[in-house]
């Protein structure tokens, strides 16, 4: 499989057993090889979410530390994420998302993996569809 860009979803599902993209998110990831791409907006995300669940924030950490992601970071890219929110200011696209389709445009060959039914919706470049890895 291509490049795989992560949403919060995914991780969140994969790290939390009672969610209800668990057994999704586990199959799902024997495609996504090691080192898939993150920002920290979806670091942010993930880490709250778990938990709320009752997981410990660190064990996403340590995931990201053992390789299992790539983090990116996209402080030079804000004048991008600010035209991606205001042009779906209506959907609406929070700054994660926005985060996630500056990656895809960014990573042209790469899918976002999300549970997100968002981004089905969303373009990258103004009207291309994103490859997606979702339920």
């Amino acid at each position: 499989m291509k490049r795989i860009i992560m949403d919060a979803g995914p991780l969140v599902a994969w790290f939390c057993p009672r969610d209800e993209h668990h057994f999704w998110a586990g199959q799902a990831f024997t495609q996504v090889k090691p080192g898939a791409l993150v920002c920290e907006a979806i670091l942010t995300e993930v880490c709250h979410l778990v938990a709320k669940e009752g997981v410990r924030p660190g064990k996403v950490l340590e995931f990201v530390e053992s390789g299992g992601l790539n983090v990116i970071s996209l402080g030079g890219e804000l004048p991008a994420i600010r035209s991606l929110t205001d042009r779906y200011v209506e959907a609406p696209m929070d700054f994660a998302d926005a985060c996630v389709v500056r990656l895809a445009e960014i990573h042209a060959d790469a899918a976002v993996c999300t549970t997100d039914s968002h981004f089905r919706f969303f373009r990258k470049n103004g009207q291309e569809a994103i490859p997606l890895l979702a339920p």
